[in-house]
């Protein structure tokens, strides 16, 4: 194996590898695939294996990389906190101008790696797309069903997010919070934040398979991510557009239901005293001035805090020398900021 560090002692490419719940049972080989296409690429590397709570089954293995000599680092965490928790420690400890993450089990073919460290020359991450994808005819219309209703309420088609293969630039971890599950859905944060994304076609490893099926609470907690995805793409910056929108409705929605209730009994002479809806359309229209405060008080936050908040990314700075004629402003070059 090569040296991971250049001459200089500059990393180029960070790889980190979350192990968790799912794993390859012969972690050494896998191992030994990823690192093979990191080599092929002829620049310094580091690979960073987190493991996401104790991991006895895998002890011998990593005792055995460690002992070996082989250039990797090794993060244990002292319990199961999720893949997102255990990126986020393995960027913290990364030294590459380029963070790479790969899936502990085989998900693409290991040599497929270079394409996406490539595709970061004109896009800020690069995600897999495991194409031709096998698959049964379920595991097809399941995941039809997740990325058209994510597109839905994003606005961004994606195809293959449960793909962990991804590559990007050093900031945009830096720019970009994870929590919880939040890694599935990198991609739209990251674009949401003024990234460019693109989808890189990869091979699908033939031994990507899944035994068994998902439990019914991974469904429930999937239409849950995308619902918090909706808010956070969506609502962030701007709370009252959303809570406005529901506290109006509801409000008039109760207010016209008061009004029609006072009219019956004013005019008609219909008694209110045994009537569930004088209760039902005061509770709608309280619950509508809470909603519209809410949004409020949400609004009040972010404007406390604009200045710590930025949502854009600068593609190129161009500045001009001062010397060069009276306004100083038109003749230096371009300066790029990549």
């Amino acid at each position: 194996m090569k040296e991971s560090a250049s001459a200089d002692g500059t990393i180029e490419i960070s790889a980190i590898i979350p192990v968790g719940w799912r794993h390859e049972a012969d972690l050494l080989a896998l191992y030994g695939e990823y690192t093979a296409a990191l080599d092929a690429l002829a620049v310094s590397y580091e690979v960073i294996l987190v493991l996401d709570g104790p991991r006895p089954e895998l002890a011998a293995d990593v005792q055995r990389l460690l002992s070996s000599g082989q250039t990797v680092s090794v993060i244990g965490l002292t319990r199961r906190f999720g893949e997102a928790t255990a990126l986020v420690a393995g960027f913290q400890r990364a030294r590459g101008r380029i963070i790479v993450t790969l899936p502990a089990y085989r998900q693409i073919r290991a040599t497929e790696i270079g394409k996406l460290v490539r595709a970061l020359g004109v896009v800020d991450l690069a995600i897999g797309k495991r194409w031709p994808r096998a698959g049964s005819r379920f595991e097809t219309v399941r995941r039809n069903v997740f990325h058209r209703m994510l597109a839905s309420v994003t606005g961004q088609r994606l195809h293959d997010l449960g793909c962990s293969a991804r590559a990007m630039k050093r900031r945009v971890l830096e720019e970009v919070t994870l929590y919880g599950d939040q890694h599935r859905f990198l991609p739209v944060l990251a674009s949401r934040s003024g990234f460019k994304v693109m989808e890189i076609e990869l091979q699908q490893s033939p031994l990507d398979r899944l035994a068994g099926s998902y439990a019914t609470r991974e469904y429930i907690r999937g239409a849950l991510d995308i619902c918090t995805v909706f808010f956070l793409v969506r609502f962030t910056k701007k709370p009252l557009r959303f809570f406005g929108m529901v506290g109006v409705s509801t409000f008039v929605i109760g207010a016209a239901l008061v009004a029609w209730l006072a009219l019956d009994r004013l005019v008609l002479g219909h008694p209110l005293a045994d009537r569930p809806a004088l209760l039902l359309s005061s509770l709608l229209v309280v619950l509508g001035m809470q909603l519209f405060a809410l949004g409020l008080l949400g609004e009040l936050i972010i404007f406390t805090h604009a200045r710590d908040i930025k949502d854009y990314q600068i593609e190129e700075v161009v500045r001009y020398p001062a010397q060069a004629q009276p306004f100083a402003e038109e003749t230096r070059p371009v300066e790029r900021v990549l």
